[in-house]
Parts: C-alpha cells; structure tokens; sequence
C-alpha cells in the first residue's frame, strides 16, 4: 500500500505544481482506494520523514559538502561545484523531492484534523514538517509556490510563487499554531514515529528550536529585526515556560537509522563504496580537525582514511589541470561504523546548533545569559552528541586547540568563532551550512584561484527548467518579482 501510495502522492505533487495538462484526467489517475482519502497519519509519518532524510542526506552529499568545503570531488570536468560551476538541474531533485514529501505531512495534518480523529498531536508534528520543508525550499529557491502549492485536488494546476518576505511570517504562525497543539497532546504511536518515538512533548521542543533557527535567520532583515529580536527574546527568556526548546542532546531532532528494513540508511545501496571514497575530504574541513585534534576525528567517530600516515584533505577550489592526488576520504566498509551507516547521519536538528543560535543572539544583545557558556556548551554537545562517553573536560580541550571564547573581540570576531563551531555542529544536516554561510559570511572560507562564478558562493538554486513552460506566467512573475533565474540572485533574506 506504501508503495502506491507514494507514488499517487508523487502525481498529485507533480501535477499541483506543474502539470495543467494533466488536469483532464486528474481525478482519474489520483482516485485509489487504497490513497491517502482512507489513510491514517500513522501510516504516513514515517515514510514521510525516511523519504525526506533520504533527499537531504544525498544532496547534502553531493552539493553542500562541496560548496562548504567538507569535501572536493576531485577533476577538471564541467560542473563541478566545489567550483561553483552549479549546472541547473541541480534543482530538480530537492524540489520534486521536497513538494512529494509536503504533501505527505499536509496529509497528516488535514486527517489528523478531521472531527472524527482530532489528533492534535498529528497536526502538531505535520504541521511542523510543513514549516520544516517549506523553510527548505524557500531558503533554496527564494520565491516559491506556497499559499497555493499542494492543491492539485481542488484544481489549481498552476500555482503562483509567493514572495519570500510574505512566506516567512506564516512559517511562524504554524509553529505557534503547533506549539498551542503539542500542549499537552498525547503521544502518538511510537512505531509511527522514527525520530522521536512519538513523544509530543520533543516534537514541541524541536518545533519551538526550530522557530529560532529561522528567526535568525531573518533576523538580518531591518523591517524584520525589531518583531524578530522581540520574538527571540520573548521564546527564550519572558516567556520561556510557553515555548519549551531542547534541553540536551536526548532532544535532538534525528532520524536514527537502525539499518533493519526501511530504517536503513540511504548510502547503503544508493551510493557505490567506489563512489563514496572518491569523494576527497578538504583542506578546510580537515585542517581545522588537525589543529584541534579534534575527538570526533581522533577518536573516529567520523572515520577517515589517512593519506602517507596523516589525514591530508585536498584545497577546494583548486585550477583545473594541478593533477591533485587523492588524499584522505571518508571510510567506507573497512571501519565497523561508518558514517554510511553510522545512525545519527539522519539529523534534522540538534541540540548544538540551537547553542550556537543562542550564543549568536546573546552576543547581540537580544537575550539574556552568557554567551560564552552557549558557546562552550555548544563545543561541548557537537562532541558529544557524536561520542556520548566523552569525558575530557571541555575546559581543558579548548585551551589545548586555542579555541576558547574571548570577550574582546569584536562582533565580526565573536560571529567567526561561533560560526566556525557551528560549521561542524550542522555537519551532514541538509544545507544549512550553505545557508548560514550566505545569511553571515562566516565561517571564513579559503578561495581557490579556480574558483567559477567569479568566485562568489551562489546565493541559490536555479528554478527547475520544466517550470518555465508547465507553469510560464506564474514563473515569470516570480522572476520579474524576486530577479533573474540565476545562482547569483539573492534570496529576500540576504539582501541588505
């Protein structure tokens, strides 16, 4: 039943966002008795989170890692990223993806919420997916299809891209809407559930974690700051006790691959040994594990082969035609837990990234507490939420790597630092790397003199090219609206 399901759920996506031909024999092809009309959200959370994982770990594989410099696919072809020679089907695959998925949790929430079944827990958990992927797409994209995405079933074939700045605000009504809803719900089935057990009260932490992550995130924004630092402020400090966030690591937001049937990690038969060994670990991304002797590395919970003894990455960016040699890559079937398999590969969100954004906001001046504790505890949770029997005093590591909190730096300085720990704390987790990079510049990354793109980090995804004819008059709005339909168009939340 999975099966058909996903994929009448993969034609009713694709027709709501492209397909106006279709819509002659729409109710035809998308009437199955054994659809989403007669399914229950139990059945349809956890494919719903597995599918979505599966899309973020691959591309966080293949075109974050290179952009950030965790790792270089090493060649002089076309289209290489790591050189910011981003080819527009790229696009694609996160879009399709990630509307498929949308409306898998639309569904959860829309039957959750039928008088007869009234779960607020489900409409909780579904409508912070919804938040969770949108959030996704729009940081990507920029303008996209929302208010009118994901209606296929009432008739809209072609629907118009709303604007960034109009997308944000709703994002934030659904997570107070789904704060208000996980008050107290009942847990949900736990085998429903592979990320939380179908505990409400950790789905109302991660929700509320991750309605600051994206308040950050616009937070740059001068007619969003004042509203936005209020909101922080108020999540966090006034009014704490209504909006509950993680605590420690036990509320990390992961889904946790136990390798037993669809639980099984999406490396594991969807990317060759052969391939994920080419892929060269960078000079960035190890240098600075070097420097630190870092446990994560040292102690191999991120495995990694050494090149002549030592572990070597690559420069990203490099000219073509240098003949770089393979070095150091990430192990894998020769270590007894890789990060092919490794169960934490599937993360969403953890509870060291929601440190680093409140160390970020008290260095600001927007809540109260020491950022110099976030920080360290920030440090400190990376490291163990990787290696939980890490016992070396936090204190004594960070004086050892030199990277201690110093209140005398000034702003730019405190955000490298911060962000410089963060970079490995959202190690593997989508692109949030990418997007944190363009919303502060930081951490600050070596440019290679082969760099394309006149070596400026692309500010998004093209739209995919299919869009511009299934769904033309509202794509050329977009475009007219938001800029040209190229990588170096910035989203609304990266222009001054």
């Amino acid at each position: 039943m999975r099966k058909n399901l996903n994929k009448i759920l993969t034609l009713i996506v694709a027709a709501a966002l492209v397909l106006p031909s279709c819509q002659k024999d729409f109710q035809q092809i998308n009437t199955d008795p054994n659809g989403t009309s007669n399914a229950q959200p139990q059945q349809l959370l956890a494919p719903a989170l597995v599918n979505t994982l599966t899309i973020n770990m691959l591309r966080s594989r293949n075109f974050n890692n290179e952009l950030m410099q965790v790792t270089v696919d090493p060649g002089d072809s076309e289209g290489k990223v790591f050189r910011y020679d981003v080819k527009r089907t790229w696009a694609d695959y996160t879009w399709n993806g990630w509307y498929t998925q949308l409306m898998n949790f639309k569904d959860i929430y829309d039957i959750a919420a039928r008088p007869e079944i009234n779960n607020k827990a489900f409409m909780g958990i579904g409508q912070i997916c919804q938040v969770w992927l949108f959030s996704l797409l729009t940081d990507t994209y920029g303008d996209i299809p929302y208010s009118q995405a994901l209606k296929a079933r009432d008739g809209n074939f072609s629907p118009a891209f709303d604007k960034q700045q109009d997308i944000y605000p709703d994002l934030f009504k659904r997570l107070e809407e789904a704060n208000t809803l996980l008050t107290g719900a009942a847990n949900v089935p736990s085998n429903s559930d592979p990320v939380f057990a179908g505990n409400a009260s950790k789905w109302r932490k991660f929700g509320n974690s991750l309605y600051l992550r994206l308040l950050l995130r616009v937070s740059g924004k001068a007619e969003a700051s004042a509203a936005v630092i209020t909101k922080i402020k108020q999540i966090v400090d006034t009014n704490a006790s209504d909006y509950p966030i993680m605590v420690d690591n036990s509320d990390a937001a992961v889904l946790r691959w136990t390798g037993v049937g669809a639980l099984t990690s999406p490396f594991v038969g969807g990317v060759r040994e052969q391939d994920w060994r080419a892929l060269n670990i960078a000079e960035f991304f190890i240098n600075n594990l070097n420097t630190w002797q870092d446990p994560r590395l040292v102690q191999f919970r991120w495995p990694i082969a050494t090149y002549m003894g030592s572990y070597v990455g690559v420069p990203s960016g490099y000219t073509p035609g240098q003949g770089v040699v393979s070095k150091s890559y990430f192990l894998s079937t020769t270590s007894a837990t890789t990060l092919m398999t490794d169960p934490l590969m599937g993360n969403i969100m953890n509870f060291s990234e929601l440190q680093f954004i409140l160390a970020e906001a008290a260095t600001k001046g927007w809540i109260s507490g020491s950022a110099a504790n976030y920080y360290k505890n920030g440090v400190l949770t990376g490291i163990t939420f990787w290696i939980p029997t890490y016992t070396t005093p936090i204190d004594t590591y960070m004086t050892a790597a030199d990277i201690n909190w110093n209140e005398s730096l000034s702003l730019d300085g405190k955000m490298e630092k911060i962000h410089l720990q963060k970079y490995y704390s959202m190690f593997w987790t989508d692109f949030e790397q990418w997007f944190e990079y363009r919303r502060t510049g930081h951490p600050i990354l070596p440019k290679g003199a082969g760099l394309r793109n006149n070596g400026v980090m692309p500010a998004r995804l093209t739209y995919p090219v299919y869009v511009q004819s299934a769904n033309a008059a509202n794509y050329s709005a977009a475009v007219a609206a938001q800029g040209p339909d190229e990588i170096n168009t910035q989203v609304w939340w990266q222009r001054p």
